[in-house]
């Protein structure tokens, strides 16, 4: 799918701690959650399995340095923008 011009993260317009910017994906802080969010740059909520194991690879260094060490899990649950895949390190 192409980006969406109505769509917060293909405007990729991060207010927020800016930890990786690739061209499969970025990852900072959520504005809302202030916690890790990776973005696949593709306007679509189902990205193939060999994505998203990427996309966690990519986020799990992030996530661990944000937590320093404490449990964390990969949560994809898309509340707020459910139709662009994205997903928050979450603490565990």
């Amino acid at each position: 799918m192409s980006p969406s011009s109505g769509c917060e993260l293909c405007a990729d317009e991060s207010l927020t701690t800016r930890y990786a910017q690739e061209p499969e994906y970025w990852i900072a802080d959520c504005l809302v959650c202030r916690v890790p969010m990776v973005v696949w740059r593709r306007h679509d909520p189902s990205p193939p399995t060999p994505v998203r194991e990427r996309l966690v690879q990519a986020i799990t260094p992030v996530a661990e340095d944000f937590y320093r060490g404490a449990a964390w899990y990969y949560d994809d649950h898309m509340r707020k923008i459910p139709d662009h895949y994205h997903a928050h390190a979450r603490r565990g």
